[in-house]
């Protein structure tokens, strides 16, 4: 099974605003960038799109090192809160309804085909990759006429 490590990374000009995410993709002395942005969506929605772009773009099941400077996103994987949300109707608790379904989803689906190790790591503390992606991301949010996030935007016509 291939290794590759992924750094990820999302940014939100206000919160909700307009926002991007950045992903750098690491194997075997390759390297690949990308990253996108929609005009209306949150901090943690990019956060997790982030994560999704990048495993979105492996074409075969790999083993996964994905550094993220998000806790939410980390912990949310990594202590199993999604795989719980989803067993309850995604729900957080009886009163509660658990928010980005449509995108942790998505992360999940991705997750079943590869192997993913999510590590969190501390955000503007000197990692270059960390650093890159939060440039990415910070850029693509500042683009001109970004799209639609549905999923977010869905939410708040549902809500109207």
């Amino acid at each position: 099974m291939k290794k590759v490590t992924i750094y990820t990374d999302g940014a939100c000009l206000g919160n909700p605003g307009p926002g991007g995410y950045g992903v750098v993709l690491l194997y075997n002395g390759h390297r690949k960038e990308i990253s996108g942005g929609f005009r209306l969506t949150t901090n943690n929605r990019m956060e997790i799109y982030a994560a999704i772009a990048g495993l979105s773009v492996l074409n075969c099941s790999c083993e996964v090192i994905l550094y993220t400077d998000s806790r939410y996103l980390a912990d949310a994987m990594n202590k199993g809160w999604v795989k719980r949300w989803k067993a309850k109707g995604w729900m957080r608790n009886k009163k509660e309804k658990a928010l980005n379904v449509d995108l942790w989803e998505k992360l999940l689906e991705l997750c079943d085909r590869h192997v993913v190790k999510f590590v969190w790591i501390r955000g503007h503390d000197g990692n270059p990759e960390n650093e890159r992606c939060d440039e990415l991301s910070t850029l693509a949010a500042r683009q001109k006429d970004l799209p639609i996030d549905e999923g977010y935007e869905r939410t708040l016509n549902f809500h109207e």
